[in-house]
């Protein structure tokens, strides 16, 4: 099972994974850290993260970035159109009044969602997660901002659907930070909580959270964010500041070129890090636009200056954070900064002169966040076991019930009536339930009860709940079950039906037969069905158990009354039992995805996923072409020139020159086949060259193994060597008669082979030269290496051992005139097939037992 965690910004993305000694941040193709979250749409194929980002400046209407910004948001969101205005690519309103962006691929102009675009970036980072884990990466934990609406969070999980990804969790980035600074702490308290304040400015937005720490806990206190906060508008300030600048002084507009836009931003946001850790820094673009090269120059006072309006900002989120926590400045007993524009130290000035405290930097601030997301899901997972600690998330939203009253129901005869379910600051994941008095179909609606915090419709989704079956008690009740899960969404979970009914108690003096089936019927129906011994009563309440769970699975359980089976049984007065039935609810979320256009963005992400996949494949075949022509153009006149005739040299040449014209004019644009087909024409007259050659070289190695194989297997022949006197001689003869052939063979063959030159067909190949090695030794191995035969032992006799360290043992072992025991016992202690005598000190004791015997 995976581990996997995934941090997607505005600007870049992270990916974490977990791994026994902890958590790693994995490098993607150009072995880098982060990936940019940019998918740029070719003719032929799409180019995500790293290759977008290099193929961005050349394309730049068709790279798609800042895609954090457009998921689950409205087109007439004021904040989306304020973002529109600073996009290269064209974003238009699509028919459901939600953006649809535009970009010209495979030859003409298409259409996508956010969420598809967002699926692509995922599918991107579970590749790279997936090249470095060497496993399908499935599940994992995606940080969010903790400003995410319902229906940016659905987004989220619908693009990580498209990707092939099942999240675990959908955690937001401040708590992810939170637990990856509080896990590794071993010295939090056990009873005063220490409070931390996170302040995390990303690329767009800024967010804080204070949450406090025990020792293996963590509790979020408060979260408060400003959601057009970030470097990014530094960057904006700084680039409408040149603009304005080269307009005066060069009389050019910037905002007229997408390419000169994007080469602007770039060198802004290079020239905001200059400025980070420098009073003063330049900035010089080469033909900027209209073949011009601009320069400009800016103090570190000037850009605090023109940057007032966004640093003015900075202390109302921080303010809102202790506020909603109910803490003063001094109870927040420390600070960290994250986020990859907390550099900028004008806003580490605002941070300290609030708390009054230095800001830590304790995190890597580009890191945390993937590394929290990982360290969720390693928690979640159950490959790990992770250290005892717990999360107490909090959600930022209040969420209320709404519905119409009708006269019956309602006292104000049909007015909206709404119920608070979640009020701001509960726990994640959590569950209430709701009753109605309700007797027929109606609606529920689930929306934000303050949206003050937020740029988003209150209504989330409408829940239809009916229609309700045949009522059988006068006052029924309707309890709804809302969730709130640890994604953050909300979500009526069901809605079951309570009504009270009379029902008889049978009790029997002589439990009967029948009264006994239907005890079994019970035990089938419920495996909590009491035993025999029990009452009628205790049967019933089991019956009840049963009725229950048969509710669960949607059918209700029948024969609600016993029946009696016997005439004698006493009846006792009625007594009340709940009856619960579910009833059919349908659920409508405004702004979703459906379930049928979803399926076809996942269908339509494969094709595209194909589509790169053969273009990659074709461009590694072409490359192979390119490859081949300069290498063996390069051998031909180096190592290769012996072994060609100059006739077969000059075609060859002529060829690859003919190849390497063909590539770049008419073979620039073929399909993989075409390049394939192309390679094997060439290797058709170049292999036979590089076999020679390689024969050659190898020849001499492969013949010297062959001759040591004949003279050891020779030597071991004609050995005095007493190892081998248990071989018969005509066994030995065949030996040597078999080195001797392969001998005769070997210097044959290397007589033709030295009369031909190098450019000739070999005779003497090296396959050849190692098949007659094998063929020797698979012949000779069996006889020479043939075990010396055993001798039966002797049964050993009880004796006094002898003296150690006599010396007369090892040599009464070896002599030839020992006895057949003595013989025996030595033979034991040879391996077989060794024909060699043990040590002096090999089993002393069992050598002497026989002999002591012999003397007695």
């Amino acid at each position: 099972m995976s581990v996997v965690g995934f941090d997607f910004g505005n600007e870049s993305c992270i990916v974490a994974v977990a791994r026994q000694r902890g958590i790693d941040v994995v490098l993607n193709d150009e072995s880098k850290r982060e990936t940019p979250a940019i998918v740029c749409f070719g003719e032929k194929q799409r180019f995500i993260g790293t290759a977008g980002a290099a193929s961005s400046m050349m394309n730049p209407k068709n790279s798609i970035s800042q895609i954090k910004r457009l998921i689950g948001r409205q087109f007439s969101d004021p904040e989306l159109q304020r973002d529109i205005k600073s996009l290269p690519f064209n974003v238009t309103e699509g028919p459901d009044g939600y953006p649809l962006i535009h970009a010209r691929y495979l030859g003409e102009m298409r259409m996508f969602t956010p969420t598809q675009v967002l699926g692509m970036v995922f599918s991107n980072l579970k590749s790279i997660a997936e090249q470095n884990l060497k496993a399908a990466v499935v599940d994992c934990c995606i940080g969010i901002p903790v400003y995410f609406t319902e229906l940016q969070r659905r987004a989220v999980l619908d693009a990580a659907t498209i990707a092939g990804l099942h999240p675990l969790r959908l955690i937001h980035e401040t708590t992810a930070t939170a637990l990856a600074y509080g896990i590794y702490k071993t010295d939090l308290p056990e009873n005063d909580q220490l409070n931390v304040a996170f302040v995390d400015i990303g690329h767009a937005s800024m967010q804080v959270c204070i949450a406090g720490f025990k020792k293996g806990q963590l509790k979020i206190l408060a979260h408060s964010f400003d959601r057009s906060l970030g470097g990014r508008d530094f960057d904006e300030v700084l680039f409408n500041h040149f603009s304005a600048k080269f307009k005066e002084e060069y009389k050019i507009d910037v905002s007229q070129n997408a390419r000169a836009c994007l080469r602007l931003r770039a060198a802004c946001e290079k020239l905001k890090k200059v400025l980070s850790a420098n009073p003063e820094a330049p900035l010089n673009i080469e033909c900027l636009m209209d073949e011009k090269d601009v320069r400009g120059f800016i103090k570190r006072e000037e850009f605090e200056e023109i940057s007032a309006p966004i640093l003015q900002r900075v202390k109302a989120p921080l303010e809102k954070a202790l506020a909603d926590a109910g803490l003063a400045v001094g109870d927040v007993h420390m600070v960290e900064v994250v986020g990859s524009a907390s550099r900028i130290p004008s806003i580490l000035k605002i941070l300290t002169e609030f708390f009054g405290k230095e800001p830590r930097r304790t995190m890597n601030a580009s890191e945390c966040v993937g590394r929290g997301c990982a360290l969720q899901c390693a928690i979640l997972s159950p490959t790990f076991k992770v250290r005892e600690f717990q999360v107490n998330e909090s959600f930022p939203f209040p969420i209320s019930l709404s519905w119409k009253g009708s006269v019956p129901d309602a006292q104000n005869g049909g007015a909206e009536q709404e119920q608070l379910v979640f009020p701001k600051g509960n726990p994640i994941p959590s569950v209430k339930a709701v009753t109605f008095h309700k007797t027929s179909t109606f609606s529920v609606d689930v929306q934000y009860s303050d949206v003050s915090d937020l740029q988003a419709p209150a209504k989330i989704s409408t829940y239809t709940i009916g229609p309700f079956p045949t009522l059988r008690s006068e006052k029924p009740k309707l309890k709804v079950k809302v969730r709130l899960n640890l994604h953050g969404i909300v979500s009526v979970e069901s809605a079951t039906l309570l009504e009270e009914e009379e029902v008889e108690v049978p009790v029997s003096k002589e439990p009967a037969k029948e009264d006994a089936k239907m005890e079994t019927d019970e035990k089938l129906n419920d495996t909590s069905a009491p035993g025999a011994n029990e009452t009628d009563v205790n049967m019933q309440d089991a019956k009840g158990t049963a009725e229950a769970a048969g509710v669960e699975n949607g059918v209700p359980q029948s024969g609600d009354k016993p029946v009696q089976m016997e005439t004698d049984t006493k009846v006792e007065a009625p007594k009340k039992k709940v009856k619960k039935t579910n009833v059919p609810l349908a659920e409508l979320v405004y702004g979703a995805m459906l379930s049928g256009d979803l399926q076809k963005a996942v269908e339509k992400e494969f094709e595209m996923a194909l589509q790169d996949r053969v273009m990659e494949e074709t461009k590694d075949k072409k490359n192979a072409v390119e490859a081949y022509v300069y290498d063996m153009r390069n051998k031909l006149c180096d190592k290769y020139h012996d072994f060609v005739t100059a006739s077969d040299k000059e075609e060859l040449m002529a060829k690859l020159q003919e190849t390497e014209d063909w590539l770049y004019e008419d073979g620039e644009d073929e399909t993989k086949g075409v390049y394939i087909a192309k390679l094997e024409e060439l290797k058709k007259q170049g292999d036979p060259i590089e076999e020679r050659y390689k024969e050659y070289s190898e020849r001499g190695t492969i013949i010297d193994q062959l001759a040591y194989c004949i003279n050891s297997y020779r030597e071991a022949a004609m050995s005095n060597d007493t190892k081998f006197d248990h071989i018969e001689l005509a066994e030995k003869q065949k030996v040597l008669n078999e080195c001797v052939e392969a001998e005769a063979w070997l210097r044959e063959k290397k007589q033709q082979q030295d009369q031909l030159p190098k450019y000739a067909t070999p005779v003497l190949l090296s396959a050849d030269v190692r098949k007659k090695a094998e063929a020797l030794d698979r012949f000779c191995r069996p006889i020479m290496m043939k075990p010396k035969p055993a001798k039966p032992a002797t049964p050993e006799a009880p004796a006094t051992p002898p003296h150690p360290g006599s010396e007369t043992q090892p040599q009464g072992a070896n002599s030839p005139k020992a006895s057949p025991n003595r013989n025996g016992d030595s033979s034991e202690n040879v391996p077989a097939g060794s024909g060699e005598a043990p040590p002096a000190s090999a089993e002393p004791m069992e050598t002497d037992k026989p002999e002591t015997t012999s003397a007695a």
